[in-house]
């Protein structure tokens, strides 16, 4: 490949997928980024800073087929976004036979809850935080019982993800989603770092490199269990 294809290609890549890779840099931990607002069957307008889900859902099942890759790093800096799409995405990293490790940076909010708990390990800064609301359409009340009946069985789902991934009950869950006095019911709950370790959403506070650590650890123990079934 010529030189100027290649840059070429790397800037395509960034542009379209906000990926790049490092000069002279292999590596077999695929970093996977959640950004903004997880995109799904509508097109937000050009000025939201958007992850699309028809972007992630081909990188994962790429990621699951490599020889190379050997973990998935997943970091978080997302306000939420569609609920269906950030369901695929997350029980899509759920099922990778790959170790992954999530850390939210800055932000994991609304349906970046599961996709941050679908990873075999996840991590949060101390500043960062979490916001847990129960599901909702529009700013609108919509008077039709089954439009109320699909939002609950959405949020159920919800809420048997998160407690299936993560150490919360479901109990705590929905009170932490439902629970009043924090500006409006509307908004649920926000959790700062520490506060979603204590909760059990999140397995430790850390940064990137105690994400990268823990990552390793869990591909040296990936690569000794089949060295044993070898």
């Amino acid at each position: 490949m010529k030189p100027e294809e290649s840059r070429g290609r790397r800037i395509d890549a960034l542009k379209e997928l906000g990926e790049t890779e490092v000069p002279g840099a292999k590596s077999n931990i695929h970093c996977l980024t959640i950004v903004g607002q997880v995109e799904g069957h509508m097109i937000l307008p050009p000025q939201n800073k958007t992850t699309k889900y028809e972007h992630i859902l081909p990188q994962l099942v790429a990621l699951e087929q490599s020889k190379d890759i050997e973990g998935v790093l997943l970091i978080l800096n997302t306000v939420g976004g569609d609920v269906e799409a950030g369901l695929a995405i997350a029980e899509m990293v759920a099922s990778l036979s790959k170790p992954s490790v999530s850390i939210v940076l800055g932000g994991g909010h609304s349906i970046g809850v599961p996709i941050a708990v679908s990873a075999d390990y996840s991590m949060i800064a101390s500043t960062a935080t979490m916001t847990i609301h129960p599901i909702r359409l529009t700013g609108l009340v919509i008077g039709v019982p089954a439009t109320f009946e699909y939002l609950e069985k959405m949020q159920d789902r919800v809420v048997a993800f998160v407690t299936r991934n993560s150490r919360v009950t479901p109990e705590k869950f929905k009170e932490l989603m439902f629970k009043t006095g924090e500006l409006t019911r509307d908004i649920g709950t926000v959790v700062v770092g520490k506060e979603a370790v204590e909760y059990g959403l999140i397995d430790a506070v850390g940064g990137i490199s105690e994400a990268v650590k823990k990552l390793n650890e869990l591909i040296e123990e990936r690569r000794n269990n089949k060295g044993l079934l070898q």
